[in-house]
């Protein structure tokens, strides 16, 4: 083989994903597949999800791949870096693509990586494979969207490759590559429907401070509308799955292509069931009847925060009541409506919590989901606390997800600030949908109890040595907190 590719997500080590068991193949390393086979290159796949490490090995060992490239991002990083070990005991060159790798390249190179890829993988693969079967980090200098290091171990980054247009000049996913039919069955077996993924586009151009556009910029790249409608008729007719998932990060973005797309599908007959994200200001009557009329069960919007001064603060380009004006309007062409929460952004206070609680009370979502605010390496939101950030594990046992911001509230705090929202939000929908008293009873001491742990730990922050302590607080600030 030329290359073989793998992606170090192995679903027998995510505990949350066993209680979940909603996977999705990785779309992203199957476009490069299909790509670099279009080209000639044989290339083999190994799907990490279902299996482990001890079967990679065993691949590598037996197969040799002269270059093996690993898609990485913050959740496989310790997985990678094992199997970059075992790639270079084998001798094989390792190349490595996906968020995680981008902002911290030099560090992966020094670990034994030989190139990282910046942005899409695809035309630079292309390049870097023969570039690297020659052995000589010279051939690396004229590749552009890499980063390497030069035979005097210095550091070297190329300049960036144009991003692929037109889209729908990529082959369709190599999905043959991998046995898809063991993610449906995971699916139905669980839920009692099987979902399979797909892209309409590439890129996000909006500026939200703590979110990481390192493979696609702040650029947006869509497909052809008749390359998409004939993609989801042939996944209808090749794998019968009952759902779609559409991985774009905001798939109405373009109302014009969007309906466009509508019609596409209605002129070939079919309409499958499926989830989607959005934004709310993307969204307007006539495209939430086209979502209707297509099979939308669930669209998720990232609403982030209640309060309109931290939206503002991670330039989410939102509006809170706007968010809660389009959950009624989904809600009421039948579209469930899941929301993505984030507490712990810069600068939030008590109140800005309890704002989005009340939020949430008055959009009623169907499900919300909630996190911490993280500062992922290049965004502008890790620039803002740069100075701030710690943490008590070395680089190669640690995840963006263990930093910590000195000064922030800790991480008991947010547990409880946690729990008071779910409850609460609970407790309200559940007195307006007339539950018993028992259940209006439990959410009601779950409420209590994760109200009084905020404030048994309010005084708790973050360390510089990335521990919990306690300090006092100004009287402003127990003003500023509500205390």
């Amino acid at each position: 083989m030329d290359i073989l590719l793998s992606h170090g997500y192995f679903i027998a080590e995510d505990v949350h994903e066993q209680q979940i068991m909603k996977p999705y193949p990785p779309l992203g390393l199957l476009y490069i597949s299909a790509y670099l086979k279009s080209r000639g290159y044989a290339v083999e796949l190994f799907d990490s999800t279902f299996a482990d490490l001890a079967a990679f090995a065993d691949t590598v060992r037996r197969t040799r791949p002269g270059v093996v490239g690993l898609y990485v991002n913050l959740m496989t990083k310790q997985s990678a870096l094992r199997m970059m070990a075992i790639c270079q005991q084998a001798g094989s060159s390792v190349v490595l693509g996906g968020p995680e790798p981008v902002n911290d390249a030099e560090r992966y190179l020094r670990a034994g990586a030989r190139a990282v890829v910046r942005g899409e993988g695809e035309h630079t693969l292309e390049a870097l494979i023969p570039a690297l079967a020659r052995g000589r980090a010279a051939d690396l200098a004229d590749i552009p969207g890499i980063t390497y290091l030069d035979d005097g171990g210095q550091l070297v980054e190329t300049p960036a490759r144009e991003q692929i247009r037109p889209l729908s000049a990529l082959p369709w996913p190599d999905r043959e590559a991998i046995d898809i039919d063991r993610y449906l069955e995971t699916w139905r077996s669980h839920h009692g429907y099987g979902s399979i993924s797909l892209i309409t586009a590439r890129g996000c151009p909006y500026t939200c401070k703590w979110c990481s556009h390192s493979v696609f910029g702040h650029t947006h790249r869509r497909r052809d509308v008749d390359d998409v409608a004939d993609e989801v008729v042939w996944l209808h007719e090749r794998y019968r799955p009952d759902s779609l998932w559409y991985a774009d990060d905001v798939f109405t973005i373009n109302p014009r292509w969007f309906l466009a797309y509508h019609e596409a599908l209605k002129r070939r007959g079919l309409r499958l069931p499926f989830e989607c994200i959005s934004r709310a200001d993307r969204l307007n009557e006539r495209v939430v009847d086209a979502l209707a009329d297509m099979g939308c069960q669930r669209l998720w919007i990232g609403s982030e925060s209640g309060s309109q001064r931290i939206l503002d603060a991670m330039s989410r380009q939102a509006d809170a009541a706007d968010v809660r004006a389009k959950t009624r309007l989904l809600q009421s062409r039948g579209i469930e409506v899941g929301m993505f929460i984030m507490l712990g952004y810069e600068g939030e206070t008590v109140a800005d919590i309890e704002e989005t609680v009340d939020h949430l009370k008055a959009a009623g979502p169907d499900v919300f989901l909630t996190t911490v605010a993280y500062p992922i390496r290049g965004t502008a939101f890790y620039h803002e606390v740069a100075e701030r950030i710690t943490s008590d594990l070395p680089w190669e046992a640690r995840t963006d997800r263990d930093l910590r911001i000195a000064g922030r509230h800790s991480a008991a705090f947010y547990a409880h600030a946690t729990r008071w929202m779910v409850s609460a939000v609970g407790l309200h929908q559940a007195r307006r949908a007339g539950a018993a008293p028992w259940q209006l009873a439990r959410l009601a001491i779950n409420a209590g109890r994760g109200r009084l742990g905020m404030w048994r730990t309010r005084h708790q922050r973050e360390g510089a040595n990335g521990t919990a302590g306690g300090r006092g607080w100004t009287p402003a600030e127990r003003a500023d907190m509500g205390w």
